[in-house]
């Protein structure tokens, strides 16, 4: 699996620290990774989206997904970081964190000219919700399952995970360690594994969407 990283800049506000800049680079692809725990770098975030993708606003395609720390009893632990992506601009955001939700991405989020996909995305915005009091409630979202199953006529892809859709539609292994999907993803300073494989499954989850709509080449599930 080629995926690899490599971190550009830690940045400050004065001496306050605000992010973190990776490029996270998946196969051919560099993706532009920020890491925050800042809502003012969440807006500038956005505000560069909104500028790069100006002319498909009315369609913006964004990639989602969430984590949180692995439970041992019946208790399911809150959310702590929210990943999206839109083209090669990946953005994670440390909401456990962070003093506030910024009104820019709650906007974002309720966008109805914006479209977020993800694999049982409709249970992780109810996540959200519960977490963040109706954060992310009314946005528009795409189960990748659901798209892949009628794109390939074929059901039983609706109980597919993430890493069959991306071999199948994408023709790439994605594997996670068992050791980052139940690592600490509350962690002040998340690691650099951690920011490869969080940017690498919003990124997957955007571009199989995409292939999928605008590029299906035959690949077989």
């Amino acid at each position: 699996m080629a995926i690899n990283i490599e971190h550009l800049v830690s940045s400050f506000d004065d001496v306050i620290y605000t992010h973190d800049v990776y490029i996270v680079s998946f196969f051919n692809d560099d993706i532009y990774t920020t890491v925050t725990h800042d809502p003012d770098t969440v807006s500038n975030w956005i505000s560069e989206i909104e500028r790069i993708h100006h002319r498909r606003l009315h369609r913006l395609i964004v990639g989602f997904d969430i984590k949180w720390n692995p439970s041992y009893s019946g208790h399911r632990n809150p959310v702590t970081t929210l990943h999206l992506s839109v083209g090669r601009r990946c953005l994670i955001y440390q909401l456990i964190h962070s003093p506030y939700i910024p009104d820019s991405l709650t906007n974002f989020l309720s966008d109805q000219n914006h479209t977020f996909v993800g694999v049982n995305i409709d249970s992780d915005l109810i996540k959200l919700e519960e977490d963040y009091g109706g954060f992310g409630a009314t946005a528009v979202a795409v189960d990748l399952r659901d798209l892949a199953a009628e794109a390939y006529e074929r059901n039983d892809l609706e109980n597919a995970g993430l890493r069959e859709l991306a071999r199948g539609v994408l023709g790439k292994n994605v594997e996670t360690p068992r050791r980052l999907t139940m690592s600490r993803w509350d962690k002040r300073w998340l690691t650099a594994e951690q920011v490869k494989y969080g940017c690498v499954d919003a990124y997957v989850s955007f571009e199989i969407d995409f292939t999928l709509n605008y590029g299906m080449d035959g690949l077989e599930l």
